[in-house]
């Protein structure tokens, strides 16, 4: 009698993968470990870590806390360092790159959102998403005119010339999106977007960051614990104990234009 060697599940989705085109990766975290030095324990906030992303993908990073969700974000994105491992950025090694060319790398590719806004209370809303192009040392008035080309994707032109103790919870947020998108990146980080907001001004932001990512093709990386923003991303990343656990689904590399059917006749 012949013996059928059954593959393992393991060996199954290798095939399957192998079967379809390789997706076009914008960011790669390859065995990451981070490790943080708390007096007399070592705490492994990362514990040999893999994930790619995508480009075009909207994926959503969920788990519970402490599980080592901010820290990915923050080393993915070179905020923070490495203690093993490495983290590709369109297929080039953050590794390889010294601390002023990740800056330089940031202040072009990357764009980043956080729960809490940071945005500087005495400039207006106009000013605080021209600002990171005028670090850059962009001409003042490009800056301005591409700052006020953000706002007007996130809905906030009549809004630019308010400070921000004068624009409500998902106004401000709106603001550090349009912030994010001015520099044009290549992937957006976004840290609890909704965290700080009700749940009518969460699902806004939501659609809005959806919406992003289908019509202009972003990428975005969302650390988040509301599951409703998980559901409009593509895929639910889970993590536990410092390592990624469930990937769900990975789209194969078609734009988002082509996904949601835009374009078609």
């Amino acid at each position: 009698m012949d013996i059928v060697e059954v593959p393992t599940a393991t060996e199954s989705r290798q095939s399957a993968a192998s079967e379809g085109p390789a997706p076009d990766l914008i960011a790669e975290a390859r065995s990451v470990h981070r490790i943080y030095e708390t007096g007399r324990v070592n705490v492994h906030a990362l514990n040999g870590l893999h994930l790619a992303i995508a480009r075009g993908e909207m994926t959503a990073v969920m788990g519970p806390s402490g599980c080592g969700k901010t820290t990915l974000l923050n080393c993915m994105s070179g905020l923070d360092a490495i203690d093993e491992g490495d983290i590709l950025i369109e297929g080039v090694s953050l590794q390889s790159m010294s601390d002023r060319e990740r800056t330089d790398y940031r202040a072009r590719r990357m764009g980043f959102v956080f729960q809490f806004y940071n945005l500087m209370p005495v400039l207006t809303a106009v000013e605080n998403v021209e600002l990171p192009l005028l670090v850059a040392r962009q001409p003042a008035g490009e800056a301005r005119r591409r700052a006020m080309e953000a706002l007007e994707l996130v809905g906030l032109v009549d809004r630019a010339r308010h400070l921000p103790d004068e624009l409500s919870g998902g106004e401000r947020q709106r603001v550090t999106i349009a912030r994010a998108l001015v520099n044009d990146p290549a992937i957006v980080w976004a840290d609890e977007p909704t965290g700080d907001l009700d749940s009518e001004n969460a699902d806004e932001i939501t659609d809005l960051l959806r919406r992003l990512n289908r019509e202009r093709g972003l990428s975005f990386v969302i650390v988040t614990h509301d599951i409703s923003v998980g559901r409009q991303a593509d895929r639910i990343v889970r993590m536990l104990d410092g390592r990624v656990v469930d990937e769900g689904s990975i789209f194969a590399a078609t734009p988002m234009r082509a996904r949601s059917g835009e374009g078609s006749s």
